[in-house]
């Protein structure tokens, strides 16, 4: 029942959204022979001009290269990803030994004075306000 109601809901929004665009009258076949008719003249004037095609062309191409997937599509030969791998082997190295270091001071991070941080910073800021004021008068 909840599913129905969800359909009938979604169907009402639809026609709304219809009466919106295509006004209260419903002109929609006005609207849709508009459009084949600037489909249909624009399909003619690209085939009457060479440049035009080949603008189409490049536009499909421009659309598939831009598409974010495209890189995963290519297929990158394993010897070049060990390069890839190879050459940036001295900063992953570096990383591996920052990222060692970090947690070997990880228990550090998670004391009780770095937990009280917080509380000390309401106080130091109370501390700083009561300074400012002292240097005024």
């Amino acid at each position: 029942v909840d599913k129905m109601a969800a359909i009938a809901g979604l169907q009402g929004r639809v026609e709304a959204h219809e009466r919106q665009v295509f006004g209260p009258s419903g002109a929609r076949q006005g609207a849709a022979d508009g459009l084949v008719k600037v489909q249909v003249a624009l399909g003619n004037i690209a085939s009457k001009r060479e440049r035009i095609k080949i603008l189409y062309k490049k536009i499909e191409d421009l659309i598939k290269y831009l598409d974010p997937q495209y890189i995963d599509r290519m297929a990158v030969p394993n010897a070049m990803k060990l390069q890839f791998i190879l050459a940036e082997e001295q900063f992953i190295l570096s990383q591996v030994a920052l990222l060692e270091q970090v947690n070997n001071l990880q228990p550090f991070l998670d004391s009780a004075h770095i937990k009280a941080a917080p509380d000390h910073a309401a106080k130091l800021q109370r501390l700083a306000q009561i300074h400012i004021q002292q240097q005024v008068e």
